[in-house]
């Protein structure tokens, strides 16, 4: 049988031996996690490429290989596009979903032209990836073009519930673009009548013009859409106080 202090010397090298291969094994995970930060700038590019390969080609299961290495999941393409932005506007829709849930994206992050997800997924129609978005905190309401602008002028079916969710989120009904550009303006010129309706309904001015000296009867005209234009004209003899021609 061993003495007291043999003992003890076996109990504290087979100590040392757990602790070590618990170290192993932590510093085996943060290796891993942390692979794509240190990596050689080659494979970090080969990472990149296979991100913005897998974003256009709506590949998921690599966007979440990649993003248990490491990745930052708000790294733009060479064009400066968000991923989620690319996501929507490529249709890689599954893609964009996961990135939409994602609680380290930057919702806000917008492209060159200024457009961030939560407006090209009200313009295309998403109206689910809108409320997601919605539910991470994207601002409704932002100088110059808002998402309000781009759900009004959006030509699917979701369409008119996305600018009712909008609305219900408190967007700025008559926001104004750069050039004086409101929702209604748009609606007239590219979105569908029903949504013209709904702005009207919800208060629109439809009075207001632009920096070109436009309103939004004027842009309907130009849409050639008949009953939009009449719609918006009795609008504006609504408007008009009694007796004014």
């Amino acid at each position: 049988m061993p003495d007291g202090q043999a003992l003890a010397r076996a109990i504290h090298e087979f100590a040392g031996r757990i602790m070590k291969r618990r170290h192993l094994l932590l510093l085996s995970t943060i290796v891993s996690v942390a692979t794509l930060a240190v990596a050689p700038p080659a494979r970090a590019q080969r990472a990149y490429d296979r991100f913005i390969t897998a974003i256009i080609r709506d590949d998921v299961s690599t966007i979440l290989e990649l993003q248990l290495r490491g990745l930052d999941i708000n790294t733009p393409d060479p064009d400066l596009n968000p991923p989620l932005v690319l996501a929507l506007q490529r249709d890689a829709l599954k893609v964009a979903r996961h990135l939409a849930e994602q609680w380290d994206l930057n919702v806000e992050a917008t492209n060159p032209a200024g457009e961030n997800a939560l407006m090209i997924a009200a313009l295309r129609g998403h109206e689910d990836i809108v409320r997601a978005l919605l539910r991470r905190g994207a601002q409704v309401n932002r100088p110059g073009w808002t998402p309000l602008h781009y759900a009004a002028s959006g030509k699917t079916e979701a369409a008119l519930p996305i600018t009712r969710l909008l609305l219900d989120h408190h967007a700025y009904l008559d926001a104004e673009s750069p050039n004086g550009t409101t929702p209604l303006m748009m609606a007239a010129l590219y979105g569908r009548s029903e949504v013209v309706d709904l702005l009207l309904a919800e208060g629109a001015d439809a009075t207001v013009r632009n920096q070109q000296g436009l309103d939004a009867l004027d842009f309907a005209r130009r849409s050639g859409r008949e009953h939009v234009v009449q719609r918006l004209a009795a609008a504006l003899r609504a408007s008009r106080p009694k007796g004014s021609w």
